[in-house]
């Protein structure tokens, strides 16, 4: 009798244990989300459009591919950050960097498949190192070369949600997080389209003809059903990230238009979480960029 009794005991805590380890949502049911949190899948879409160019666009204070250089840096340093706080055998990670379409010039296309990286058990020391370096210098080259082709194509944004991002951008059993590094506007000449009040774009051009001018603009966005056409279903395992909303001068409502375009389109293909943030300075940014990737 004592026997059994002892094994009823031993069970119990054995039963404990697991379920300490599996965590429990609100609702008390088992959330292997929690767990999956640990792995980190970053992806990163650079808006290569002419909003980089700091002849068409200057900024005195600081010019906004910079700021989009010092994004990626926090960015990194975030990452790297939670891969040092894990236990190498526990390592199952990855980042990297996303253009669309792809620009014309090889060896941009070269340098974001070195900007490509994964952590796992076999890691060492010298990787991140490497990943560290790599993501200091590689992306400013991608800048640079653009800037100076100045063949600028637009970023097909709209088409990535429609045909990519389920592909690179989510992974099982991780928390998959996208940056999205962009003024706000989208706009490519292969992705254009309309239906009814929504479209596939969103352009100061546009948005000055639907007279989104004033502060009732929600209420007009609700009366004749504007905003983004839905490019896919079901993100609700991807959290996004846009950083970069520079609206043109003139409208005081332009910026709250293209935020409320953004988060109705996120909601309605229900990505898991999401934040749209302003082109602000990068000392200001960089502690929201880190909490966003340590979770807290």
């Amino acid at each position: 009798m004592k026997k059994i009794y002892y094994l009823l005991i031993l069970s119990l805590f054995f039963i404990q244990c697991k379920k300490s380890e599996q965590k429990v949502d609100d609702n008390g049911k088992v959330n292997d989300s929690i767990s999956n949190n640990k792995n980190l899948n970053i992806s990163i879409l650079i808006d290569l459009s002419d909003r980089i160019d700091p002849e068409k666009y200057p900024n005195h204070s600081m010019e906004y591919y910079q700021r989009d250089l010092e994004y990626i840096k926090a960015i990194k340093t975030g990452f790297i950050d939670h891969i040092k706080g894990k236990k190498v055998i526990q390592l199952d990670d990855q980042m990297q960097i996303f253009f669309n379409p792809e620009p014309s010039d090889p060896e941009v296309n070269n340098l974001a498949k070195q900007l490509k990286v994964s952590f796992d058990k076999n890691t060492s020391k010298e990787n991140i190192k490497m990943v560290d370096e790599k993501y200091s210098t590689l992306p400013t080259k991608i800048y640079q070369s653009a800037i100076t082709d100045k063949q600028y194509v637009g970023s097909d944004i709209w088409g990535f949600f429609k045909s990519k991002v389920k592909d690179y951008c989510v992974k099982e059993k991780h928390r998959n997080i996208l940056f999205i590094l962009t003024d706000g506007y989208m706009f490519h000449k292969d992705s254009k389209f309309t239906e009814d009040g929504k479209t596939s774009y969103l352009t100061p051009e546009l948005v000055k003809s639907l007279k989104l001018n004033s502060s009732d603009f929600k209420d007009k966005m609700n009366d004749k059903v504007l905003g983004f056409i839905k490019a896919n279903d079901d993100l609700n395992n991807l959290e996004v990230i846009v950083l970069g909303i520079n609206p043109e001068k003139g409208n005081p409502f332009e910026g709250d238009v293209i935020k409320t375009y953004w988060e109705n389109w996120l909601s309605e293909m229900k990505v898991k979480k999401y934040q749209v943030k302003d082109a602000d300075l990068p000392t200001n940014l960089e502690p929201v960029i880190q909490k966003i990737i340590s979770g807290k």
